[in-house]
């Protein structure tokens, strides 16, 4: 067999990557998704090719000779972005440290290079494969040259094939003559001029016909069309000089011996480091495990598999001696369905063991020893107990239905990556093990598959007991890297007095959950089915005929042909029907209200009516998930289901909370914090108007009109408080004066007016706003009254969509953040008031800056004390904190 070779145009692959891959920053901000898409569609050849030899070649910034020749020579192309220009460097470094050879000339194209080795390696009787996005390049398709153009969509790589036949079946022409073809038609992403007006189909058939530009400068008497006939002959020079420019050179003088592009080592420690450094976890995968860069090894070798009770209670007890003598542990509990299978237990660098659930060493024991350790860890008061993810195993330390441990012994290792990392993608173990210690191995989910653990217990015992033991060990070591870290970054009081305490709080609110009226949410969901069916006959019988309403591009066709409505958008896929087309739409043509409408209640009824009905328990309640690691600005999350996404502008929307109820004897109390994203931008940006204004206790959004619009407060009217609302919230969120016109339906001039005026109101806000602007710039990330960070890689994009994206989030987070932090603040002071005070009255939701309450008769009195101190002084701003508290036999009637 032939040997092959793979020679890949590096600014071609890295180029289309860019482009076909979203943007990925690591954690110094550099950009990567050019990188990581180069790599995966260059792994995707090597892994198919099994190649014996790899080159890449790379273009040089100054002038080849084509430019000498034709000064114009692509120079219509834009600049590179600076995103990707960023990554070449990058990717020759990452090349090179995996032994890969990386070739560039000064004066000569990738092509020339690629073209010159092509043709050396063939004739030398190796297969070659070319692999560019570059169509000049099938000018090299000969027997042993296959062109390979890969195409990236969405991140997944299609690739098209060429040999000669393919060329000649593509365009009619050979691979030589595709250079004669290209020198007629020209090609406009080169500069390279042809013959104008002279296009492929017509180039084609000329070729076919003449074979070669200088055939056809002799027989331009005969040309057909006319048309071509005419602009050739003008343009007879233009050609020649577009057919030199078109031909690649394989005559490059090049210092290359193939030899030194054989396939070496590319999973070495240096390529490591840089696969590490840029976050490319995926592809990890590939280096080997006894790598010198990653010592999985010595952590392996010192596990211990315990199957026996006696040796078990031996390590039980070395554990507790460890946690008295004040010593730290890493922990890890192997689960399904509330029954252990097996604990991780890691107590030094040689000493880490797996427990197995088996014979005499039960489930009920396993329980016993972990409460063990939570108990004795409340005579220390520190942080000695290391796991990953606290909140789903906390069931684990109950006995009798109350924890058996003390908050202050446990560190979340995944709590306090997030709060260092908010924008990474997870926070499991194999992602901390490479982050902090240098370590790989295998997730769970690549370890289990679709298995349980039992079969896992089973079967694959080994590595069951290596990931335990690994999970133990990496939390017991990368805790210390992590909460140094956090302490260098002024963290450790965000950790230790919001989110630890927290974790305990979202737990019992989820084992709690909240009752929910089966009977109530069926007929919830008829009503909305009624109400659906009358607004499609009413569509239809508008329309004049039945269409699937769900469908864009259906609905694009009524809209925009059959109905001729204005703001039309063409997509590939026909007219959009977005929301922001429809809402421009819905003022004038109550038809389009209709579909809105409809498009509302059908969610309302798949996601709510139907949806929660999956999610209620055999107790009647819904126990839905609280997630502390998902959101970058610090807001907790709501899954299984989302409760936080529950409608309340629309009336039939708002009724969903009706079918939230108390258990049988108790009352909801709802409170919610009234304008707190106003009060601490008051507050953060110390401006006295807006600060007074808060303290003289009226409403805000009366004064800020009277001010703005310099109309005295008893003479306000309605519509001017309603646009002071609109302008009071939307400078928190950075509004435009566009936003802001479309908003409260005024020109642009009215909405610039407004938001002058405001800033003169209140002239502190405006240079709030921009020095927030302005120190994220300079630092990367955002910072809330409780040093929460938010890292914004998008301001130093050179997109002004996304860097305007980022300046508006340098704007808010720090006001969204720190509301999300005092809102747990109050969460932890009313969770641990109900709690030390012995009520029965349960928090059950939080809701973004609401909290709601199960609260029995004969505690209403003390909750409401209780709710109104948590919230009102959870923290001390310098405008009073204020709540709107209700109460109700539902959830509707208490909000």
């Amino acid at each position: 067999m032939s040997k092959k070779l793979i020679l890949i145009d590096g600014h071609s692959i890295l180029n289309r990557a860019f482009f076909g891959i979203p943007d990925l920053t690591n954690s110094e901000g550099i950009h990567t998704n050019a990188m990581y898409g180069f790599l995966n569609i260059m792994f995707k050849f090597i892994d198919e090719e099994k190649p014996d030899y790899i080159t890449v070649a790379f273009d040089l910034s100054e002038p080849t000779f084509r430019h000498k020749a034709y000064e114009a020579y692509k120079g219509t192309r834009k600049p590179m972005a600076p995103e990707l220009k960023q990554q070449v460097p990058l990717i020759k470094e990452l090349l090179r440290t995996m032994n890969i050879t990386v070739i560039e000339k000064a004066g000569y194209e990738a092509d020339d290079i690629i073209g010159t080795i092509a043709k050396r390696s063939a004739a030398a009787g190796i297969d070659v494969s070319v692999i560019s996005g570059d169509r000049d390049l099938l000018q090299l398709a000969e027997e042993k040259i296959q062109i390979r153009i890969p195409k990236t969509k969405k991140g997944v790589t299609e690739v098209e094939n060429y040999y000669p036949e393919d060329v000649v079946a593509l365009y009619g022409v050979t691979p030589l003559e595709f250079i004669d073809m290209k020198a007629l038609m020209g090609d406009t992403s080169d500069n390279i001029p042809g013959a104008p007006g002279v296009g492929p189909k017509t180039a084609s058939a000329i070729i076919q016909k003449y074979h070669s530009v200088d055939n056809v400068l002799a027989h331009l008497d005969e040309l057909k069309p006319p048309k071509a006939q005419k602009s050739i002959t003008e343009n007879a020079e233009q050609v020649k000089m577009s057919r030199f420019l078109a031909e690649i050179n394989i005559n490059v003088p090049l210092d290359y011996n193939i030899e030194n592009a054989e396939i070496g080592d590319f999973y070495n420690p240096a390529s490591y480091e840089l696969f590490k450094k840029y976050n490319f976890k995926t592809m990890l995968k590939r280096f080997d495990k006894d790598m010198t860069a990653a010592p999985k090894a010595d952590v392996l070798k010192d596990i211990v598999v315990i199957q026996e009770l006696g040796d078990s209670e031996n390590i039980i007890k070395k554990a507790c001696e460890v946690i008295n003598n004040g010593g730290n542990l890493g922990l890890s509990i192997i689960h399904e369905e509330k029954c252990i299978y097996g604990l991780g237990i890691c107590l030094s660098e040689k000493e880490t063991y797996f427990i197995i659930k088996q014979g005499f060493i039960t489930d009920e024991y396993l329980k016993d020893a972990v409460q063990k350790l939570g108990v004795l860890s409340d005579t220390n008061k520190k942080r000695q107990i290391r796991v990953f993810d606290l909140k789903e195993i906390l069931w684990a330390f109950e006995k009798d239905g109350n924890l058996r441990i003390s908050q202050e012994a446990f560190v979340d290792v995944s709590i306090a990556s997030y709060l260092l990392k908010p924008n990474d993608e997870n926070y499991e173990p194999e992602q901390i093990a490479l982050q902090y210690l240098n370590i790989t191995f295998p997730s769970k989910s690549e370890l289990f598959g679709k298995a349980g653990v039992q079969e896992m217990l089973m079967t694959k015992l080994d590595e069951l007991a290596e990931y335990a033991c690994e999970s133990a060990y990496v939390s017991l070591f990368s805790a210390d890297l992590i909460l140094k870290e956090l302490e260098n970054e002024n963290m450790t009081e965000l950790f230790a007095n919001i989110e630890m305490p927290l974790v305990f709080v979202l737990y019992d609110m989820q084992k709690e959950g909240v009752r929910v009226d089966k009977e109530g949410l069926k007929s919830y969901g008829e009503v909305l089915g009624n109400r659906i069916q009358v607004l499609e006959k009413e569509i239809y019988d508008e329309a004049g005929e039945e269409f699937n309403i769900n469908s864009p591009k259906q609905l694009g066709i009524i809209l925009f042909e059959k109905m001729n409505m204005p703001y039309k958008k063409k997509t590939k896929s026909g007219y959009s029907t977005a929301a922001d087309v429809l809402d421009k739409l819905a003022p004038e043509y109550p038809f389009v209200k209709k579909i809105l409408e409809y498009r509302q209640l059908a969610k309302l009824k798949s996601t709510y009516a139907d949806g929660l009905a999956a999610y209620i328990s055999e107790d009647g309640r819904i126990h839905g998930k609280f997630n502390q690691t998902i959101t970058a600005t610090g807001r907790i999350s709501s899954t299984e289901p989302n409760l936080q996404n529950i409608p309340i502008r629309m009336e039939l929307g708002r009724q969903i909370r009706k079918v939230f109820i108390p258990k049988e004897g108790c009352v909801f109390l709802d409170a919610d914090y009234s304008q707190i994203e106003l009060r601490i931008m008051a507050h953060m940006s110390k401006d006295e108007k807006l600060i007074e204004a808060y303290n003289m206790a009226e409403d805000i959004h009366r004064i800020t009109a009277s001010q703005v619009f310099g109309v005295p407060f008893d003479e306000v009217t309605d519509l001017q408080r309603r646009n002071a609302k609109a302008v009071n919230f939307g400078i928190i969120y950075g509004i435009s004066s566009f936003g802001l016109s479309q908003d409260l339906s005024i020109s642009r001039k009215e909405a610039s007016d407004y938001i002058e005026q405001y800033f003169k109101t209140y002239p502190k806000i405006k240079g709030y706003i921009d020095s927030m602007v302005e120190d994220a710039k300079k630092t990367g990330y955002s910072l809330t009254m409780f040093n929460r960070r938010r890292p914004i890689p998008e301001l130093k994009s050179s997109n002004f969509m996304q860097r305007s994206f980022g300046e508006r989030v340098a704007m808010n987070a720090p006001i969204q953040g720190t509301a999300a932090d005092i809102i747990k603040l109050a969460m932890i002071r009313v969770y641990d008031a109900l709690k030390k005070g012995g009520y029965k009255s349960k928090l059950l939701l939080q809701i973004h800056d609401e909290l709601l309450v199960e609260t029995y008769p004969d505690e209403i009195e003390d909750v409401k004390k209780i709710i109104e101190d948590g919230m009102k002084n959870a923290v001390k701003l310098s405008v009073p904190l204020e709540i709107d508290m209700k109460q109700g036999n539902n959830w509707l009637e208490a909000h």
